[in-house]
Formats: structure tokens, C-alpha cells, sequence
């Protein structure tokens, strides 16, 4: 699978899958803990979480430009990686993070050094296959580099999950998703009578390690939110690890990446080197190229809006309407946003596999086809979510019950089921994304252009905010049945283009 690549791609997929880990630990609980720290309603919390993850890719066009003009994308990309570390170190000391805002403000720092990093990598991957040589591989290259920083995914909810939990056990406690919302609503005098003598109080003497009637429920509900809340916070810190190792990655290979400092190009051909000023498109072909790019930009749009809402609803989802037990054993609601990676780890060489036998008979389809079926694919996932959320209670029913009776939950196998459909959806549309960008953009926007595509992705993660209000006021079906119809409107303007892109991309 690795054949017929160049060198430089498989550091610089290290590099990102180090920072992959550190984020994604991150991302795993960010919703639960923003909820829990701060007693935020999930459309609060969907705010923070929209204004953070559409940051993260909004400030992507920012290091774009940063690295574009100076012509330095080694040295953005350190700078990018330092910058994150120390969000990560503010996340981590609890008492820094004293109010929502501050912990907004940490997140922030974080989103600006993804921006420094994260496309500027993209655009020095892109950049190797520049070279005649790799360009017949540009596809399956970032399809190998988005498995790279699955694999470092794949990994983080379960770690962030087991520290939090482990700190939680240290303070004499058992995990417990509905308890932190639970102690919220005791302390601030909004329980009522039979919820405070039936469930609450059931679950206090179940999660407690003594296994002791908890007779205090002030005192219990006090400590628990500070063990609970902690734990998050001893989370955060494996993540500075991650960084660093990412970062000690990214010094030690450097020097096996393209850099284009000094010239604004350089394209390998026959043994000759080819500048910009050589090779630049006249005036209407990058005109022709942006109004392209920023086509599959626009598409993009709906994919991530519907995509991204695995830390959001669907782990609210989770939480609030799925047992939370395999085969008898407990597990966290977080734990289900592994699915996702794994399995971009798993299907990347089948998908690799597939397209490269329907490449060898002449039948591949092209970059923004792929683009369009990814569309119907992600449209099937919240299909089968719909589908599977028929009959269960509204959010306010739940809440109103002390939480979700444990009859009406949903099996874990529907989110199995479609985390499984989103991922395919994913790997033909994200890496592939990646590859057509790297390939049309103008050879002097290279960086501007990841950027956008970057800023696309902002526009779809700031409205994530807009599916968790649904999940919070309207039925649970017809909330998913609202991303299905998105998907699918996205689906046929992408085949109604697919004609003119191929053209372009050309």
C-alpha cells in the first residue's frame, strides 16, 4: 500500500497522528465536560463546542496566509504545534479554568494553533506529489495520511475515558453519565420530590464504592461534580503529551518534506527543476479553479454540519437514549466516538483496495463523483438513526423521568451501525477532498486554498449549535431525518457539477 509514494509521507502522517491523538482525547469529552463543569444545557454546550470546532478550521485560512506569504510552512507548522500545547496545559490545571469564558478563551488558543498547523501540513503533503513521478497517487497518498490520523483517534476516547474514570475511582466513585446533570439539578433546588427519593437517590448509593446508603445528598452531590469534573481536567493533560511527541516527530523528519522556501514551487520533471514563474496558469484557468474549488467548498459545507454532530448530539445520544452496556459491561457514552476511527483505519486499504482494482479496469470514478456518492452515503447513516429513534421519548420526557427509562433505550448496535455508514461516507469524501484541492488549486494558493477548504468545514462545525437545538425541542426522529434530507440535497447538486469539476480538475 505504501509503494510508489514518496518519502516525506509517512512522517509527515507520524507528526499528524501524534496531534490527532492529543486532539481528539480532547474532543471525546469536551461536550460532557462542558456540560458538567459549567451545568450548560446540551444547546448551550453545543454553542461553545460550534464556536471552538468552527474556530479550529476558520483559523485554518489565517496559517494558510501566515504560511503562504512568508513562504516558511515548516516553521508555521512548529509554531502551530507549540501554540496548541499550551491550551492544552491552560485545559488542564482546573484552577485556571474557574468560568465558562476562560475555558473558552483555552480553547481558542488551541484553535489557533490548529489553524498554524493543520493545512499547512495538508499543503506540504500535497505538495510531494507535485512531483511526475507521485502525481498518478495523489488520491490514494491522502487517503494513507487521513488513515494516519485516524489511527491516532482510534485511541484517545478510550484513554480520555479511563483517566477520567480512573480519578473518579480514586475518590471513592463509580461512573455514572446521568449523575453530574442529576447533582446540577439537586443542588440548584430544580428536582422534584420523587426524583430526589426514587432515582437520584438510587443512583447515589449504586456509584458510591462503599456501597453504603449516601444519607448526605448535598455532600454527595458537591463531591461527586468535583471528582467528576477533575477527572476531566487529568484528561486533558495526556493530551500536552501527545503534542509533544507529535512536535519531536515533526523536528526529527522535517527535513524529508518539501520546502518551498525560496522558490514558490519546485516540480520535479525528468530530472529538471520547474519554478512558479515557469509554469504559472494564465488569468481564466485559476479563475476557473476557485470558482471549482469553492463549489466542492460549499458541498462540504452540509457533510461536516451533519458529520461533526458525533461529538455533539450523537454523543448526546448516547448518553441520554442508548444502554450504556456490551455483553454485560458498562461503558461511557465517549467511548462510542472511537467507532469512527477505527474503522477509517480498518476500511482505508479496502477503499484504497477497491478503487485501485476499478482504476486498473478504466471504471474509477472521479474525485468529486466520489464526492457526490459520499453525500448519499452519509444521507443512509441518519436514515437508519431516524429509523431507530422512532418511539422513544423527547428530551424534556427524559429529563421530566429522572433520565430515560432503561426499557425505551435504543440498542449501542444503531450507533455502531451508523458510525459504520458515516465512515465510509467520510473516506470518500474527506481524504479525497484533501487530494482534489491539492490538485486544482493554483500553484501559488496552495496553502490559501487548504485554508478554505479548512474554512468550509468552520462554516459547517459553527452551525453543529442548529442540531442541537433540534435535539433539545423537537422530536429525536425528526431531528435526524432533518441531516438525512440535508445529505441528499447536497448529494444531487454535487452530481448536477460533477461534469464541469472533472473538466477543471483536468
Amino acid at each position: 500500500m505504501l509503494n510508489n509514494h514518496p518519502k516525506g509521507l509517512i512522517p509527515a502522517a507520524l507528526a499528524n497522528m501524534g496531534e490527532r491523538f492529543g486532539f481528539y482525547t480532547m474532543m471525546a469529552i469536551l461536550t460532557l465536560f462542558l456540560m458538567s463543569k459549567f451545568n450548560l444545557t446540551g444547546t448551550e454546550a453545543g454553542v461553545y463546542y460550534s464556536i471552538f470546532y468552527g474556530a479550529i478550521y476558520i483559523l485554518a485560512l489565517v496559517g494558510g496566509v501566515i504560511a503562504d506569504r512568508l513562504k516558511n510552512y515548516k516553521g508555521t507548522i512548529i509554531a502551530g504545534l507549540l501554540v496548541m500545547t499550551l491550551g492544552y496545559c491552560f485545559l488542564a490545571i482546573p484552577q485556571l479554568i474557574s468560568t465558562k469564558y476562560i475555558a473558552l478563551a483555552a480553547l481558542l488558543i488551541i484553535a489557533f494553533g490548529n489553524g498554524l498547523f493543520k493545512g499547512n501540513l495538508q499543503a506540504l503533503v500535497g505538495q510531494m506529489y507535485d512531483n511526475d513521478k507521485y502525481k498518478g497517487y495523489r488520491d490514494s497518498g491522502f487517503q494513507i495520511f487521513y488513515m494516519f490520523i485516524n489511527i491516532g483517534a482510534m485511541f484517545a476516547p478510550f484513554l480520555a475515558v479511563s483517566v477520567r474514570n480512573w480519578f473518579v475511582s480514586l475518590q471513592g466513585y463509580k461512573y455514572s453519565s446521568d449523575l453530574p446533570g442529576l447533582c446540577h439539578e439537586y443542588l440548584g433546588g430544580a428536582m422534584s420530590p420523587e426524583v430526589i427519593n426514587g432515582r437520584f437517590t438510587t443512583l447515589a448509593s449504586e456509584v458510591s464504592m462503599e456501597s453504603m446508603d449516601v444519607t448526605d445528598l448535598t455532600a454527595f452531590a458537591t463531591n461527586y461534580l468535583e471528582a467528576f469534573n477533575t477527572g476531566f481536567h487529568w484528561a486533558f493533560s495526556t493530551a500536552i503529551v501527545a503534542m509533544i511527541i507529535s512536535l519531536v516527530i515533526f523536528l526529527v523528519f522535517k527535513n524529508k518534506l518539501p520546502n518551498p522556501k525560496g522558490k514558490e514551487v519546485e516540480v520535479q520533471a525528468d530530472g529538471t527543476t520547474i519554478t512558479k514563474e515557469e509554469i504559472k496558469q494564465d488569468a481564466r484557468e485559476i479563475k476557473q479553479r476557485i470558482y471549482a474549488l469553492f463549489a466542492v467548498f460549499g458541498i462540504v459545507i452540509f457533510f461536516w454540519f451533519s458529520f461533526h454532530q458525533n461529538g455533539l448530539t450523537l454523543t448526546m445520544f448516547a448518553k441520554d437514549f442508548t444502554r450504556l452496556s456490551i455483553f454485560g459491561h458498562s461503558i461511557s457514552a465517549e467511548i462510542f466516538q472511537s467507532i469512527n476511527p477505527i474503522l477509517v483505519v480498518c476500511l482505508t486499504p479496502i477503499i484504497i483496495a477497491i478503487f485501485s482494482r476499478m482504476e486498473k479496469k478504466g471504471k474509477q470514478p472521479s474525485t468529486p463523483k466520489k464526492i457526490a456518492i459520499g453525500m448519499g452515503i452519509a444521507a443512509l447513516a441518519f436514515v437508519v438513526m431516524a429509523l431507530g429513534s422512532i418511539g422513544i421519548p423527547t428530551l424534556n420526557e427524559a429529563k421530566a423521568a429522572g433520565g430515560c427509562p432503561e426499557a425505551l433505550r435504543v440498542t449501542p448496535a444503531l450507533l455502531f451501525i451508523t458510525y459504520f455508514i458515516l465512515t465510509v461516507a467520510e473516506l470518500f469524501i474527506s481524504p479525497l477532498g484533501l487530494s482534489f484541492v491539492s490538485k486544482v488549486a493554483p500553484t501559488h494558493l496552495q496553502g490559501l486554498m487548504q485554508g478554505c477548504w479548512l474554512a468550509a468545514t468552520a462554516i459547517g462545525n459553527f452551525s453543529l449549535v442548529l442540531g442541537a437545538m433540534m435535539y433539545e425541542n423537537i422530536s429525536i426522529s425528526i431531528t435526524w431525518t432533518v441531516f438525512a434530507i440535508v445529505c441528499f440535497a447536497s448529494m444531487f447538486i454535487m452530481l448536477a457539477m460533477v461534469k464541469w469539476l472533472e473538466r477543471v480538475a483536468k
